[in-house]
């Protein structure tokens, strides 16, 4: 059996689908592949949840497709799964640009399907420093990822993970190989064209309007030594514009801190779901 859905313009997501119980989604960032959630599939498995991760468009093992990476795509595509599959009282939990995925998911599709969302280290409300964002990152950062990414993929994908991604580059970091080279491996996988105009859905694109919509019970959890997406105008201000969130920072963890510190954010998203 192919775990694969068949979107309307023609791409096929791949996705992974274990146990049985109330469904857990779970929508990964960039450039990296449902295989980024294995910590936490495991140990909600083993809690009795369905456990369901995608890859995204470009991805991993979907489709490496020219066309369609954006978030409009990408919640047509996560909603297009949710249907396939049937989901209800889903709980989705979104990473990084995942989070800008599942909010915008949950907004334009999912209001009927989802039950709460869980938004970790993630993209929204807007990256890009803009009138109506003063404290976001220059455009001038995101042309350095785009331009890094076109001189030297594969050297940069080893770069991202051994520094700032998972904070191995700060004093006394417990680094693992095995992560940067799992990072690589999942980055690797995806198309190139993918990920570069995916820096542009996860940097410019405005989430505002989809915080506001939303009012399911949410989980904002953000390290405030992230040093891909700073959380003050990251996980701070989405907390503000969902009507019914939670908002935790973490001291001193990274971006990828899902990864580094799974102990500790897996108990505390069973906690919020069990709530």
């Amino acid at each position: 059996m192919k775990n694969t859905i068949t979107t309307k313009d023609g791409v096929e997501i791949f996705y992974k689908d274990w146990g049985s119980g109330q469904p857990i989604v779970f929508s990964h960032g960039w450039p990296l592949s449902a295989d980024d959630w294995d910590a936490q599939m495991m140990f909600f498995l083993q809690h009795g949840f369905r456990v369901i991760a995608h890859d995204r468009r470009g991805h991993g093992r979907s489709s490496q497709t020219a066309d369609g990476h954006d978030m409009d795509h990408y919640a047509a595509d996560l909603a297009a799964l949710t249907e396939a599959l049937d989901l209800h009282d889903a709980v989705h939990i979104g990473h990084s640009t995942g989070g800008g995925e599942v909010a915008r998911y949950v907004a334009r599709h999912g209001q009927k399907r989802t039950a709460k969302l869980v938004l970790v280290s993630a993209v929204p409300p807007i990256m890009l420093k803009t009138a109506n964002n003063p404290d976001g990152l220059p455009i001038e950062v995101f042309d350095g990822l785009r331009k890094a990414s076109l001189d030297n993929r594969a050297q940069f994908f080893l770069d991202v993970p051994t520094g700032p991604f998972y904070g191995f580059n700060r004093a006394n970091a417990k680094v693992s190989q095995g992560i940067i080279q799992n990072w690589w491996r999942q980055g690797m996988m995806g198309g190139a064209k993918a990920h570069y105009d995916c820096i542009k859905a996860f940097s410019e694109t405005d989430f505002t309007d989809d915080l506001k919509q939303i009012s399911q019970p949410a989980l904002v959890l953000h390290g405030d030594d992230d040093q891909i997406v700073p959380y003050k105008d990251a996980g701070v201000l989405s907390a503000k514009l969902l009507k019914n969130a939670t908002l935790k920072i973490y001291p001193g963890y990274p971006h990828g801190m899902l990864t580094t510190h799974p102990d500790v954010l897996n108990a505390d998203i069973l906690a919020f779901i069990k709530a």
